[in-house]
């Protein structure tokens, strides 16, 4: 399917900023829901009822998020009129509470693949197909402009390149749960008690060590290898010490070669300091002097956190067994929501088909699992359709 709806630069006012653990930007299921809602759409619409939508990427152009603080962020809180407000059953002297929610204003673009033939229907699919997202909510925000709306059939990959390159400046979201898994398993191996939890957030937090000052260490090294006859072997030592300070500090990694070098040291007055620098470093203590470092991400990159989709937790109800539900009719499933890796990658590095449909964002159901994951392959048109019908699949 290389078929692709592209709508660029959707201007969305108060969309939700929290998904889940994570604050910032909204969960990919905003975006596959816009999608499907279009989707059901065109299903009982009789001109356009034989196309139909599958997934979407997401491309970020510019946010905003709704908050104050220099360094602490807190969401702006609004007031807002609550349930039976201004009715004979509220007070009234009752004042509408404060309301805390996490809501940005952002401009998006999707991608959005699609099966059917629309032929020289394009003039009057794309003016339904603009109108219906106006009466959308997109990520619960409302949709003040839309930049253009195209089909685009690739064949080449320079036609990918020409039109990501219209999306600069701008980011696609990736799915990177794979470097989650990575990095897990490599936790895994050094600490078998360590969580999925830990390994995520190495990846989410901004995480500071501290490290043994060793300043005299660095400098006695740099001007062994400045005045010493013996140039490359100090060279050497000094370059697995450059290395040593790029990661994270560890009791015992330090490397062997500047161990030896210092073991054989003597002490004198002149060393006296170097030396107990030295010590201090190897085995530091409360009271040793510290320099505190930001530890790098497990990888790479635009590396942030998101959440992906929702976990059952629960059977699944009938609607009569549980109160307070959004309908009448659609059964309930107790979920929580799943969290994994993203990266932001710049428009521009889509460059071929391959990498586009790499891309799409679609759902991927399993037994007490809705996700959201990309490379899913396209449903055929039967299996969507069933999905569109039966919307019971889809936990609430």
């Amino acid at each position: 399917m290389n078929q692709y709806i592209i709508i660029r630069q959707i201007k969305v006012q108060n969309a939700n900023a929290i998904a889940g653990f994570t604050w910032g930007f909204p969960a990919i299921t905003h975006f596959l829901g816009f999608v499907h809602a279009l989707t059901r759409k065109m299903a009982s619409n009789h001109q356009f009822n034989d196309v139909s939508l599958a997934g979407c990427a997401v491309i970020s152009h510019e946010y905003h998020h709704h908050v104050f603080g220099k360094y602490e962020k807190r969401f702006l809180q609004n007031k807002s009129q609550p349930y039976l407000y201004g009715t004979e059953k509220a007070k009234k002297s009752q004042t509408p509470p404060i309301i805390e929610e996490g809501k940005m204003n952002m401009t998006v673009s999707l991608v959005i693949p699609y099966s059917g033939t629309i032929g020289n229907r394009q003039d009057n699919f794309k003016e339904w197909l603009e109108k219906q997202c106006y009466l959308q909510r997109l990520a619960g925000g409302t949709i003040l402009e839309i930049g253009d709306i195209s089909l685009q059939t690739f064949e080449k990959d320079s036609e990918v390149r020409a039109v990501m390159y219209r999306m600069l400046p701008g980011f696609v979201l990736m799915d990177r749960s794979n470097y989650l898994k990575e990095h897990y398993e490599n936790l895994q191996k050094k600490n078998p008690n360590v969580e999925l939890l830990d390994a995520w957030l190495d990846f989410s937090a901004l995480k500071q060590k501290a490290r043994p000052k060793c300043a005299l260490i660095t400098k006695h090294l740099h001007a062994l290898v400045k005045n010493n006859p013996q140039k490359n072997l100090f060279l050497q030592i000094f370059s697995e010490w450059q290395d040593h300070l790029e990661n994270p500090y560890e009791e015992g990694e330090i490397p062997s070669s500047v161990q030896s070098y210092f073991d054989q040291i003597e002490e004198s007055k002149e060393n006296k300091k170097l030396l107990e620098q030295w010590k201090n470093y190897c085995n530091p203590n409360e009271k040793t002097e510290s320099d505190w470092e930001y530890i790098p991400k497990p990888k790479s990159g635009y590396l942030v956190p998101i959440m992906t989709g929702y976990k059952a937790i629960s059977k699944v109800y009938k609607n009569e067994e549980v109160a307070n539900t959004r309908d009448n009719e659609t059964d309930v499933c107790f979920v929580e929501s799943v969290h994994s890796v993203g990266e932001w990658l710049s428009a521009h590095r889509i460059k071929t088909i391959k990498q586009l449909k790499e891309s799409i964002w679609d759902y991927a159901y399993e037994e007490n699992w809705y996700l959201c994951k990309q490379g899913v392959e396209c449903q055929d048109d039967k299996k969507q359709n069933d999905l569109i019908k039966n919307d019971d699949n889809i936990y609430s």
